[in-house]
């Protein structure tokens, strides 16, 4: 493919910022960018016409926020889907601010992500100006790029320097390019783009389609030398796998006969070698006391078990980095490596080793045990004997209108969600619930576990939903899958859902993923009541400033932003709903 200009550019729209804005835009299509979002705003005017005219031709998919704290996030959830960067475009002043939660989500969790900041041109910075503040300095060591671009003139836009810039951004928003001192990883790339009046005109054409760059889309090559990892003599290895470590952690636990402990949004919770109830064995002395190496992948948050292993005398850690800037390493004496492969040893299959694994994977069975309602024998239901037939169905009914737990919920939910679905978790008890309650299934579980906030959880999972039912290019244009199967669903605690409210807003216009946000409801943070100092403050104290309960309608919340609303208190109500409700829909269930 050619890396010449075209024979010619849109003919002058008689405002330099909205001829670099197409042009931009363009060549961001052209380099893969598929979703803009954007918040209204007046100093990037240029750019958000641009936009709306790239999805009038359907060939850029546009949403509309208007607060940019849910447009960061929303563009997480499609990069965190995707796999390449949505371009999140804000005005001046504030506007840049309110994205640097996603934008340090996205740095700790190595999702790419593309800043288009408008910003005042130099001559009006640091002399008051009204909206105007020292934008390139906010984000910090967060950013993989920046780059300060002066205000467009009326000298044209110079093509082969704009390709130049979007093919340097992408490359770093992918994790393409790295600095001596930090490895590649995906992550936030900042354009700050100053603009003059006259702030905008008329778009009266589009740059022809060119084809798009070779390799936009792929993620960083796997290193060509890893380490090679070595079957233990004698058993004692066991598998770490954090969020985010994908199907490799459980790849490698299988060829190393090794026990797989993994966390419920690591992407490697499922297969023969997976250990139930992992937190707890790693407090028996049977079982975690006998590990002397740990193979870690991805980024472990939800207990403490897991780097009180790793940091013990006589265990050797090696740490498998991600696609993240900084390896888990709670020891600072692990052996961090880029990539890891085990080759076939038959010793991983002989009866020590399978013994090893085996003892771990039926003892945390043992203790996961199971919270789903005990549905009567299914004999009885065609008994003879009427009173037994009865029985059954008395049995089946009280089964159903069980109340639900908290453990009862999160089984419901992963019951639910099968591999075409999305599946979301927020930053609560809830999390920490499912990692210690549900079994292995290979299905798609997203969490924010990057800084473990519960910024942006809703927007998050809207972006994840809509990226799932992109559909790919008819007849020229970007659309929406007709018939998507999959739902995306969201767990969240109530504080979460009300932290990110107004992500629930959809404006006149704008696409709507199917999406389910099921709210447990408890009143508040009551993850806090796991903290030490809750056993010795005064409950009065702990109420007012850490559980800080609330009293929100979730009902007229859902009414006010147009979702549908469920409130479901048994078994039989939340898995008719969760099966029978593809959204938009808020889903309460009141816990105790």
């Amino acid at each position: 493919m050619p890396d010449s200009a075209p024979d010619h550019l849109p003919a002058p729209t008689g405002s330099p910022a909205t001829d670099f804005a197409v042009i931009l835009l363009a060549e961001l299509e052209r380099a893969g960018v598929r979703d803009i979002v954007l918040s209204p705003g007046s100093r990037s005017q240029a750019l958000a016409l641009a936009a709306a005219e790239f999805e009038r031709a359907g060939r850029l998919r546009l949403h509309v926020r208007l607060d940019e704290r849910s447009s960061g996030f929303l563009a997480l959830g499609l990069g965190v889907e995707q796999g390449v960067p949505a371009a999140v475009v804000t005005t001046s002043g504030t506007a840049v601010a309110n994205l640097h939660p996603a934008v340090l989500e996205a740095h700790h969790s190595g999702v790419p992500l593309l800043l288009l900041t408008a910003d005042r041109p130099l001559e009006l910075r640091g002399i008051g100006s009204n909206q105007t503040t020292h934008q390139p300095r906010l984000f910090g060591e967060s950013l993989r790029m920046l780059r300060d671009i002066d205000a467009p003139t009326d000298s044209g836009v110079d093509l082969p320097v704009v390709r130049e810039l979007v093919r340097e951004a992408m490359s770093a928003a992918l994790g393409r390019s790295s600095s001596p001192d930090r490895p590649a990883s995906p992550g936030p790339v900042q354009l700050n783009v100053a603009f003059r009046e006259p702030l905008s005109a008329p778009v009266t054409s589009l740059p022809p389609i060119e084809p798009e760059a070779a390799g936009s889309g792929s993620r960083p090559a796997t290193p060509s030398s890893p380490l090679t990892l070595a079957v233990d003599d004698t058993p004692a290895t066991v598998v770490v796998a954090g969020h985010a470590a994908g199907p490799d952690a459980e790849e490698t636990a299988h060829r190393l006969g090794a026990p797989l402990l993994a966390e419920v949004s690591s992407g490697a919770r499922f297969g023969p070698n997976l250990a139930p109830a992992y937190r707890q064995l790693l407090d028996d002395p049977e079982f975690g006391g006998r590990v002397r190496r740990a193979i870690v992948f991805g980024h472990p948050t939800l207990t403490r078990q897991v780097p009180a292993m790793l940091k013990r005398p006589g265990v050797e850690v090696i740490v498998v980095r991600g696609p993240v800037p900084e390896a888990y390493d709670p020891s600072r004496l692990a052996t961090v490596v880029d990539a890891a492969e085990v080759a076939q040893d038959p010793r991983s299959r002989d009866e020590a080793h399978r013994r090893w694994v085996g003892t771990w994977v039926q003892r945390g069975r043992e203790l996961l045990g199971d919270e789903s309602p005990a549905a009567p024998a299914p004999e009885a239901a065609t008994a003879t004997d009427p009173r037994e037939r009865n029985a059954f169905l008395r049995g089946e009914v009280d089964a159903l209108r069980r109340p639900i737990t908290r453990r009862g919920l999160v089984e419901a939910l992963w019951n639910a969600t099968w591999p075409h679905d999305r599946l979301v978790l927020g930053a609560s008890r809830l999390i920490r619930e499912a990692d210690i309650a549900v079994p292995g299934k290979k299905i798609a579980v997203h969490a924010n576990r990057g800084l473990a906030g519960i910024d942006g959880t809703i927007a998050t999972a809207t972006g994840i939903g809509l990226a799932s039912q992109a559909g790919g290019t008819h007849g020229g244009r970007l659309g929406w899958a007709e018939g998507a199967r999959g739902i995306t669903r969201v767990l969240v605690g109530d504080l979460t859902l009300l932290h990110d409210a107004g992500s629930l807003l959809f404006g006149e216009g704008e696409a709507r993923p199917r999406i389910q946000v099921i709210v447990g409801n408890d009143s508040g943070g009551t993850i806090f009541d796991g903290l030490e100092v809750a056993a010795v403050a005064p409950a009065e104290a702990m109420r007012r400033v850490q559980t800080t309960p609330q009293q929100a309608s979730f009902e007229r919340l859902a009414e006010a932003y147009g979702w549908d609303y469920v409130r479901v208190t048994t078994w039989a109500e939340l898995e008719q709903t969760l099966v029978g409700h593809s959204g938009p829909v808020v889903i309460e269930v009141p816990l105790g």
